[in-house]
């Protein structure tokens, strides 16, 4: 085995990829803001932590999450799924290059809204996008695991984008060795009860679960369990009912509360039964369509827009 690669601004991957700031960082590893020298254009670079690769222990674990994730969001063709463009899994260097968005994620807009919350046809485009591309995911047989407000981005054009699938799962595998050790799973405000129970094999109504929680948390501001202990965080999402946004003073439409109930019910059975379906449920809170939109050059869609580009699940 070679020396482990020190990850740093201005350092290049495969003599190709130049990394600059880091973007964000998780239990893996950062990602960082890089360049494609070959090409001259913008990439997002997601590196293994050196630690990880340095410990004979954890190594065999990382490198094995890091190839399953590289695989399985290379599968992943869709317009509101962030797109791989390459990897490289090696005894001393592991990264992930994909598309740089330029937007905002969900928890940074939460941020900018006067009321730290969206009106009812923003939300719903949010959640119909995200669900447009959890049926391209749940299709392929993958589960996300961990959609959370720092997991999905805005476009500056309005497309919504589904970030970091570093948790995924293949719904046929369930061995349970590739789950670090110590390892929270997803992310907490917004797991299903499912997930916080270790309930194996999970399908995509876990993801649903997680919708009903940013659809809740884009409508009224706050998640539907808001504590700052995780141990009774995870006992709220087994065992309470979820409050109704109208508890919040936001009034909805009553189809829409009841679509919200369902996805956080806490059996997967009595939830919807695809991101399809959902998506189907959310059609009639899209944003009305603006004149100027109807004139761009853009391929025959649904006409309810999302924010510009309408991006539905196929098929409808």
């Amino acid at each position: 085995m070679g020396a482990v690669q020190e990850f740093m601004p201005g350092v290049v991957l495969q003599d190709r990829y130049r990394l600059g700031p880091v973007l964000g960082r998780g239990v893996m590893g950062h990602v960082w803001q890089g360049r494609d020298l070959y090409l001259d254009r913008p990439v997002a670079v997601k590196t293994v932590a050196a630690e990880l690769l340095a410990v004979p222990r954890s190594r065999e674990e990382a490198l094995a999450r890091f190839r399953r994730e590289a695989r399985a969001a290379a599968r992943l063709d869709h317009p509101n799924i962030t797109t791989v463009f390459d990897a490289s899994i090696t005894d001393d260097t592991c990264c992930l290059v994909m598309e740089l968005i330029e937007g905002a994620t969900l928890d940074h807009l939460f941020d900018q809204q006067e009321e730290e919350r969206f009106d009812l046809p923003a939300a719903a485009a949010v959640a119909a996008q995200v669900c447009a591309g959890l049926s391209a995911a749940h299709a392929a047989g993958l589960v996300h695991r961990d959609l959370k407000t720092q997991n999905v981005m805005v476009r500056r054009d309005g497309i919504v984008k589904i970030l970091d699938f570093g948790l995924v799962k293949v719904l046929s595998d369930t061995d349970p060795r590739l789950t670090m050790t110590g390892e929270g799973i997803g992310n907490i405000l917004c797991a299903s009860p499912e997930l916080l129970a270790a309930r194996e094999p999970l399908d995509g109504r876990s993801d649903l679960y997680a919708v009903g929680c940013l659809l809740h948390h884009m409508l009224t501001g706050n998640a539907p369990f808001v504590t700052d202990q995780p141990a009774l965080l995870a006992s709220l999402h087994l065992s309470s009912a979820p409050p109704l946004v109208s508890d919040a003073g936001v009034r909805i439409p009553g189809a829409l509360q009841d679509l919200v109930t369902a996805l956080l019910a806490k059996r997967p059975e009595d939830r919807p039964a695809s991101a399809v379906e959902v998506y189907a449920a959310l059609a009639p809170y899209l944003p009305t369509p603006v004149p100027e939109t109807a004139v761009r050059r853009c391929p025959p869609e649904d006409p309810r827009r999302p924010f510009v580009v309408p991006q539905g699940p196929r098929p409808l």
